[in-house]
């Protein structure tokens, strides 16, 4: 037995109970740790990577849940992003930490871990700028290491709807090599909930980051259609946060009412990952900025974990608010890119259902009006009534099947909205997913947006 403690590596040195150490583990440990998370827990875990770095470091992926391999209709894909700048590192130590949380707790039969791997399936991404974490500066406010390995701002570097859809083109293959790894993993699996991990403040930030000036222009706020809702997430993490709820954490920092901040009301953001998730992947994401130091002192670790643990926990459970379902053709087979609507909410790109004909759409409680449109169907129109679906660890389930339309009818467009897929918002997703260890692939789509690219804060 001694023998075989001496052939592993000083980091699966565990204690008895197999704690995870608090401290900044490198990229090889990562990845090495994710290695032995998934083949010591095959039946709840997958781990997979989704491409590659600019500097050819693999960015891996652990999947958790009851089918972590593929996709089950009526289970929400939920996913964490850390590190996205290399030189903001504690997402990654508290993306471990929540790891070690979900399975420990699992393998332990307690409920709470229990009923949420039963129901959700959950993607963690430790690092999304391995490159840049390689050569950090372990400064609180030192920005050496914040871009990748070309230089390059990745939360400034995906496409921008508020950036010009008319201007200039430019393909998915000149981003960095990072950018279109998350573009693709977004297309191989229908996330509904994300949040990505930052620091360098404390607060929950929430689309939009930009603006062109139009009606979502309120009050200085840029405002998405699903406004009420990504309030209500962010809130959710920040009172269930230590302290975030106070809104003014950090001395150096503004004060935010509540610890939440709507993004282009701090300040704007041109190329943000989260408006790209939100307008083009259907997927409602939040950024969470977790400690006023970039890099916290690894002492204070175990004390940012506890600060975050309840929160990282709670909010994965949003992933439940809402409807979900799937939509039936006439012949009751279920059909992709059916156009789901809810009355009063205008989405830039319409949220359409998946390959398995599914959708999910995250709501308050309430009373909301459906409509549902497929070509060479009627238009249906319905009024549900949802309740709150976290507590259950299930969002309201609701079918809707069609009806063909006759040969002989022509197709008017009244009052109802008939959306058309526009060449910005037409993708669909890939049959493979969340199982590939090799890049997945992708189609070319081309983008408009300004070839202005200013890096404007360096705080998130």
């Amino acid at each position: 037995m001694l023998s075989l403690l001496f052939l592993l590596p000083p980091f699966f040195l565990f204690t008895p109970a197999w704690t995870l150490e608090f401290r900044y583990h490198n990229n090889h440990e990562i990845e090495q740790y994710l290695k032995q998370v998934s083949t010591s827990n095959p039946d709840i875990t997958h781990l997979y990577s989704i491409g590659q770095s600019s500097k050819g470091q693999q960015l891996w992926v652990l999947a958790l849940g009851v089918s972590p391999h593929q996709h089950t209709v009526g289970i929400p894909e939920f996913k964490y992003v850390g590190n996205m700048h290399g030189n903001e590192v504690l997402g990654r130590v508290l993306l471990l930490q929540l790891i070690d949380e979900l399975v420990r707790s699992y393998r332990s039969n307690e409920t709470w871990s229990l009923r949420l791997l039963n129901s959700t399936r959950i993607h963690i991404l430790p690092t999304m700028n391995p490159d840049g974490f390689d050569v950090a500066d372990k400064d609180c406010y030192n920005s050496q290491g914040r871009y990748n390995g070309n230089g390059i701002d990745l939360n400034r570097d995906f496409p921008d709807a508020f950036a010009g859809l008319q201007s200039q083109q430019l393909f998915e293959e000149r981003r960095e090599a990072e950018v279109q790894a998350v573009i693709g993993w977004l297309r191989t699996e229908s996330f509904v909930l994300s949040a990505n991990l930052h620091g360098g403040a404390v607060v929950a930030s929430y689309p939009y980051d930009n603006s062109n000036g139009g009606s979502e222009l309120v009050g200085g706020a840029s405002i998405a259609p699903d406004n009420d809702v990504f309030v209500h997430l962010a809130k959710e993490y920040s009172h269930n946060h230590a302290s975030m709820y106070r809104g003014n954490f950090c001395m150096d920092s503004r004060p935010f009412l509540e610890g939440i901040t709507n993004g282009f009301q701090w300040y704007r953001l041109e190329g943000g990952m989260q408006d790209y998730n939100y307008v083009w992947g259907q997927c409602l994401e939040i950024t969470l900025e977790l400690s006023c130091c970039k890099y916290p002192p690894a002492r204070e670790l175990p004390a940012l974990w506890n600060d975050n643990k309840k929160a990282l926990l709670a909010y994965v459970q949003q992933v439940h608010l809402g409807v979900k379902g799937q939509v039936f053709d006439g012949s009751g087979e279920p059909v992709e890119n059916a156009v789901v609507e809810v009355r009063g909410r205008r989405n830039i790109c319409p949220f359409r259902t998946n390959q398995h004909g599914e959708y999910y759409r995250l709501l308050l409680p309430g009373n909301y009006t459906f409509t549902v449109t497929y070509p060479g169907h009627e238009v249906l129109t319905k009024t549900l009534s949802v309740p709150y679906g976290p507590d259950q660890y299930s969002a309201l389930k609701h079918d809707f099947l069609l009806r063909r339309i006759a040969r002989t009818t022509r197709r008017t467009v009244g009052s109802t909205t008939q959306t058309d897929a526009t060449p910005t918002c037409n993708y669909t997703l890939q049959q493979k997913a969340g199982g590939a260890m090799n890049r997945p692939t992708w189609s070319s789509l081309a983008i408009g947006l300004s070839m202005a690219a200013v890096l404007r804060s360096l705080i998130d």
